[in-house]
């Protein structure tokens, strides 16, 4: 093995790096196999498993192999990678155990001893096994073979080391397995070798960076370090682990800068803050730029030679990966990045030489994917890279501003000294791109070279930028290239060009709600509008200007004053006028009327307050402030009286604005939340859901229109509205704030008049504001007169002097002196004269004008009342006393007892209409001075009383009770009370029981009156009764008039007994007491009492001398209701009823019962009716007992069997006559006080038992009982409620009382009895 002694060549870092292996031995025999091994090493791939967890990956290795020499193994501390061989290989053919011996032998232990040496561990020995040679050898065969001894040699604990590969060179099966096992050999120590090496060497460079913070430590080293391992994985074809490498560099280099600029900087960032010398821009041509990695190598590099390179190499990796649009963000990022540390480094730089590297940096990134890229790639990813294109824009502007090549006059000596230092900072231009016609450093020279070529260069980048953002929809980027275009043009003179990219960026602007760049553009856009002569747009530009809080005081001042000089040089030569929004000169605040309902009648006055708040920085005189008015009349104005206006009118009189809107529309972020609300619709006929859904409330707020396809800065096209109806306000200063202003006019003619413009004139100049919002309106009125009758209290009471409003609005017609009202006069009112009645006139507003004194004249048709002089449009309102006569319903001509059933079904159909007064109206006509026509109005009183009669019995005597109940709010206090008979009937005479002269009715109370009948001959004549009592409010004065008596009138007829009906169940014989399960015998006891009428005998059965004979059919029955029951039995008789006292005995058993006697049992309250009916004039009468029982009672054969013994007693008369029965249990006193069980009772003997206090009139006998089938309470005789009858099981020995009413049957001719009605 020769070690040659001749230096290493420099390492070409290209894409042909490949891993290195070294061949030592027999060069011949490798020359000859290297050309296959070569080839078929990286066909197969090999699994790469690396450690910390990285995914596996398959990867083809290549290596190169090169002649071993000593000076090929790495030294210590070498750390690079490209140039450590990971694999070393001694080939030999030696077939001869004596040439092994003597050369090949040594050789091998030689090769050992350096790689020991160098502690080089990955070897392998090929031996190459020639059968040619084979056959030449004379000699034996040793008994073992030379890859035996040098295993035994070299091997001996790795004897994979040493492998055998047979033929190379022929084409044999045998040779081709020997070839598979080699490569496969081959490839896994290599892949072992790299693997263990890589590792060790990504350890070591970690630990390097773990000593960033100690002082000597240096990035650049770190750089060359980190790169190395970046290489190897260019080396290895894995370029996304290879730019990972360089994005950690760049991204701890970054960080670096960042601490740097925040105070807290490394030592050896100093070399990177050197002044900038060079700016030739990044150079992406080469895959590796030598020159500036040399420099970086030595730490001789500036920030922009390290951020070059780095990119560079970040730009071939890219590119290596397919992601060439990466390279356009990434890019745009390290040009606006380097800008920035440069500034953080404090780095130095002379004028425009930055904008130069930026500029030729955007360009070379752009040509450098036009060259990987085709047309159509490039059109589809414009967006990925048109913002180099506006950088590029961008800063050759700045370039050709700083260097005079946009001024008119173009540079002078200063500006070409200037374009040659930054051409001279350029260099010389590179190799690679000095064929190329398009190169960016001949664009740049090319550009700074004169104005022409500047202006020719400037606008083909603005051009393409824009249509670049426009066809990306980027429409705000394209306009602000615009404005940049715009103030390229403005310095070239040429307004009418920048005009358009002016109002394009302002568009934008306003559109997006950009305060700062609004009022820039519009300073630009006046200055262009002022040179352009375009009066009304720079007017309107400046008004904007005056009232921008972004400007200074001086620049309002200035803008303000524009207008004022164009206004006064106007002012002495008047032409047409100019008419601009009002919104940037004034606002309306708020707005006031008087009167302050905004309702006037014609003639009268109305006055308007305005609240403008001028915005302009200066006091400014207005010659004029006008509001124009829009008159209209609707269909329906004839409901706009006064006093409908009045209801439907703000009371406030006043209209607050919105605040000042913002001179640009508000932002997207700024718009309110949404207001969602839920909603459902319902069916109407069974109120089922039909739909349900989500409204948004605020949707007028939300859905604004962002943007318009006219300019936003152009004039508005408001124009002056010429109306007969304007208000008017001259000679008004205007002071910046809040101004009050005052418009006064006279109403003419009646509709609705609209506030439609506001309008400030400055000698030619008008501000308008259209429209007002909200809408503001006043009303004009022309009202007929009227007449309003109206009583003070809620409602007027008959009886007693009552005061009624009378109001009179003028309306348009004149009140005199002799005009007086004229008011028929009413038979049941009285209208009452007072001696002194005064009459207030008030004005339409409600204000007292005066007031006067009031005659009032009655005769006995017609009663003047006379009324004071009044102007048009005012109220005359006075008082009058009027009286209602009292008197009560006529009641119809039929019986007492008629009237108490009508009463009763009335109460029970209608019982909240029993609470409420008898009202009687009464109609007034009067006449008007001012009409032709009268005037009907309708008083209506209500009757505070409410007057019924009871006819009572007891026994054959017959009591009248009249009941007089209160029921409005006063209380009143009765005296002389009366009943007369006003038929003058001869043989009736009533004796009243009235005691008190002087009775107290309060509010909502009762008062009884009885009267006791009697009358001579048989039957009575009617009774038509007149009851009468006066009456008077118990709190009032003395009242100076006698108030009429209250009256009510009545009729009774046949109140006379016919008969008397008696029945009495007993127990059976030997029995004391009727008990449960026994039989009871019920005995019925019929009475007449009086002869028959005319009309009864002719329904008699039988008629003789002495007597008429009749017949009365008499049933009984037991039913259940509201539960399960069915009816027990039935039973029934008829017996013949003359003179003398018939008798119908009932005992068991009965022969005509249709089963035998069963016992039955309810739960729940049974009733028991007993049916008696009166065959009279072909109908059947029917009157109802009901006997109530609680549960758990039980009953037979429609009979009640308890411990108690009763009897039932029917009185039947021409009347509902009363009498007094009662009945003793046995019960204990305990139970006295425990609620009645009956289902719908109001008062219960029993609950009521235990309280004699209460001074009830009661009748008892030891045994009896009354049964009654009233289902409500009635009155007895002395106008105190009687309750229902009610009865308890008997348990045991209890006792206790019970009082109850015995009713009568009442036999009516030709009419039937109802139920309850007994």
């Amino acid at each position: 093995m020769d070690a040659a002694e001749e230096p290493l060549p420099p390492v070409v870092y290209t894409m042909e790096n490949k891993p290195i292996v070294t061949c030592a031995g027999d060069q011949n025999l490798f020359t000859s196999v290297h050309p296959a091994l070569s080839q078929q090493l990286p066909r197969e791939p090999m699994e790469w498993r690396r450690s910390y967890g990285r995914a596996p990956k398959m990867i083809h290795l290549e290596s190169s192999f090169v002649q071993f020499k000593e000076e090929l193994l790495p030294k210590e501390g070498n750390k690079a990678l490209l140039t450590f061989p990971f694999l070393h290989i001694y080939w030999t053919e030696c077939c001869d155990t004596e040439v092994y011996k003597a050369t090949v032998k040594d050789d091998l232990t030689k090769w050992q001893n350096v790689l020991k040496a160098h502690s080089s561990v990955d070897w392998l020995i090929v031996v190459v096994e020639n059968d040619a040679k084979k056959k030449n050898k004379t000699n034996i065969l040793p008994r073992t073979s030379i890859v035996d001894k040098i295993r035994n040699d070299f091997c001996n604990k790795q004897s994979d080391r040493c492998v055998v590969l047979s033929d190379p060179l022929k084409d044999s099966s045998r040779t081709q397995e020997s070839w598979n096992a080699f490569l496969t050999k081959l490839r896994t120590l290599l892949l072992m070798s790299f693997t263990k090496n890589l590792g060790k060497f990504e350890d070591d460079m970690r630990t390097l960076r773990e000593k960033r913070t100690e002082p000597g430590w240096s990035f650049c080293e770190y750089f060359m370090v980190q790169e190395e391992l970046a290489f190897v994985f260019e080396m290895l074809q894995q370029f996304e682990d290879a730019l990972v490498q360089y994005d950690e560099l760049d991204a701890l280099f970054s960080q670096y800068v960042v601490n740097f600029g925040a105070g807290d900087g490394a030592n050896w960032l100093t070399s990177f803050c050197q002044p900038v010398k060079s700016w030739d821009g990044l150079i992406l041509r080469k895959p590796i730029d030598m020159e500036k990695r040399g420099l970086i190598q030595r730490q001789e590099a500036a920030l922009l030679d390290l951020r070059s390179y780095l990119f560079s190499r970040q730009c071939t990796l890219l590119l290596f990966l397919q992601r060439p649009w990466e390279v356009a963000q990434r890019a745009l990022e390290l040009l606006h990045g380097c800008v920035q540390e440069l500034r953080l480094l404090e780095v130095s730089a002379p004028p425009g030489a930055l904008d130069c590297w930026v500029f030729l940096s955007c360009l070379e990134v752009l040509q450098r994917m036009e060259g990987c890229c085709d047309r159509a790639q490039i059109d589809s990813n414009v967006a990925h890279t048109v913002g180099l294109w506006s950088y590029a824009t961008e800063k050759l502007k700045s370039l050709g501003y700083l260097c005079g090549l946009v001024s008119e006059k173009g540079p002078n000596s200063e500006d070409l000294n200037r374009i040659v230092d930054l051409l001279a900072g350029l260099g010389a231009e590179r190799p690679e791109t000095a064929n190329t016609a398009q190169s960016p450093y001949k664009k740049l020279k090319e550009a700074l070279s004169s104005v022409e070529a500047f202006e020719k260069h400037y606008l083909d980048l603005s051009h393409a930028t824009i249509e670049m953002y426009t066809s990306i929809g980027r429409i705000r980027s394209a306009k602000f290239v615009g404005k940049d275009l715009a103030e390229f043009y403005m310095r070239k003179k040429s307004p009418q060009k920048a005009e358009t990219y002016l109002q394009g960026a302002l568009k934008n602007y306003l559109a997006e709600g950009w305060a700062l760049p609004i009022t820039h553009t519009r300073k630009q856009l006046a200055e262009c509008q002022k040179l352009l002569g375009q009066v009304e747009n720079y007017l309107q530009t400046s008004s904007l200007l005056a009232s921008d809080p972004h400007l200074t005081a001086e620049e309002r001042k200035h803008f303000c004053q524009e207008i004022l000089n164009f206004a006064q040089r106007q002012a002495d030569s008047p032409g047409h006028k100019i008419v601009l929004p009002m919104h940037s000169f004034a606002h309306l605040r708020d707005l006031h009327f008087t009167p302050s309902n905004a309702v006037v009648h014609v003639g009268g006055a109305l006055s308007v307050e305005i609240t403008v708040c001028s915005q302009m920085p200066v006091p400014v005189p207005v010659e004029q402030i006008a509001v124009s008015v829009h008159f209209s009349v609707e269909k329906n104005n004839y409901r706009k009286t006064a006093e409908w206006l009045t209801k439907h009118k703000m009371s406030h009189g006043g209209v607050n604005f919105p605040a000042e809107t913002m001179p640009f529309p508000v932002s997207q972020n700024s718009l309110p939340a949404l207001e969602l609300h839920e909603m459902f619709e319902r069916s109407p006929s069974d109120n089922s859901l039909n739909t349900t859904g989500i409204i948004c409330k605020n949707v007028h707020m939300l859905l604004r229109r962002q943007e318009s396809s006219t300019s936003l800065e152009a004039p508005s096209g408001v124009a002056l509205e010429d109306g007969a109806h304007v208000l008017r306000c001259s000679s008004v200063t205007l002071e910046p704030g809040a101004n009050t202003v005052t418009f006064r006019t006279q109403a003419k003619e009646p509709g609705t008049y609209t506030l439609r413009q506001l309008c400030a004139s400055v000698g030619p100049v008008w501000f308008v504001l259209p429209p007002i919002y909200p809408l503001v309106q006043y009303d004009v009125y022309s009202q007929e007169p009227q007449l309003r009758v109206e009583p003070l209290a809620d409602s007027l009471l008959a009886g007693i002097p009552q005061k009624v409003k009378f109001t009179v609005t003028t309306g348009h017609y004149t009140v005199k002196n002799g005009d007086s009202l004229q008011l028929s006069n009413v038979e049941a009112m009285l209208i009452l004269c007072h001696t002194e009645n005064r009459a207030v006139i008030y004005s339409n507003a409600r204000e007292k004008a005066s007031d006067a004194s009031l005659w009032v004249q009655s005769s006995d048709k017609v009663t003047s009342i006379g009324l004071p002089a009044a102007p048009a449009y005012h109220l005359i309102e006075f008082e009058l006393e009027v009286l209602s006569l009292p008197s009560a319903p006529a009641t119809g001509g039929e019986s007492g007892v008629l009237g108490v059933t009508e009463l009763h079904r009335k109460h029970k159909n209608t019982q909240e209409a029993g609470h409420c007064m008898a009202t009687t109206d009464h109609k007034v006509s009067i006449d008007c001075p001012w009409s032709i026509y009268s005037t009907v109005i309708a008083l209506t009183f209500s009757v505070p009383f409410r007057t019924t009669h009871t006819l009572l019995s007891a026994g054959t005597r017959k009591y009248v009770q009249v009941c007089v109940q209160n029921l409005s709010e006063l209380d009143f206090q009765l005296s002389d009370s009366n009943l007369a008979d006003i038929g003058d009937s001869t043989d009736l005479q009533l004796i009243p029981l009235n005691t008190r002269s002087q009775q107290p009715l309060p509010s909502k109370q009762s008062v009884f009156f009885v009267w006791e009948l009697k009358w001579v001959g048989v039957p009575p004549p009617p009774l038509r009764g007149q009851f009468s009592v006066d009456f008077s409010p118990a709190s009032a004065e003395q009242l100076s008039i006698s108030l009429k008596p209250y009256t009510y009138d009545f009729q009774l007829e046949n109140f006379f007994t016919l008969y008397n009906v008696k029945a009495e169940i007993r127990p059976p014989s030997g029995a004391e007491l009727c008990r449960t399960g026994s039989l009871c015998s019920l005995e019925v006891s019929i009475t007449r009492l009086s002869d028959l009428l005319d009309v009864d005998r002719d329904d008699a059965l039988t008629q003789s001398d002495e007597y008429f004979s009749t017949k009365l059919l008499y049933e009984g029955a037991v039913m259940r209701h509201g539960g399960t029951g069915a009816l027990c039995c039935s039973l029934w008789t008829t017996v013949a009823i003359g003179q003398c006292v018939g008798k119908a005995l009932v005992s068991s058993p009965c022969p005509w019962l249709p089963r035998p006697l069963t016992e039955c049992t309810w739960r729940s309250c049974p009733s028991l009716r007993v049916t008696c009916r009166f065959p009279t004039s072909g109908c059947l009468n029917t009157s109802h007992i009901i006997l109530r029982t609680p549960p758990n009672w039980t009953l037979i054969a429609g009979l009640k069997t308890t411990a108690c013994r009763w009897t039932n007693t029917w009185m039947t008369s021409r009347t509902a006559a009363a009498s007094r029965a009662g009945a003793v249990c046995t019960r204990s006193p305990a139970a006295s006080t425990r609620a009645c069980p009956c289902p719908g009772s109001r008062r219960c003997c029993l609950a009521r038992s235990s309280t004699p206090a209460q001074g009830r009139r009661s009748w008892s006998s030891p045994a009896q009982t009354t049964m009654s089938s009233k289902s409500v309470s009635h009155d007895d005789a002395f106008g105190r409620p009687t309750p229902r009858v009610c009865a308890r099981a008997l348990r045991g020995p209890d006792s206790v009382a019970l009082h109850c009413n015995m009713l009568s049957l009442t036999r009516l001719l030709g009419v039937p009895l109802g139920h309850g009605n007994i």
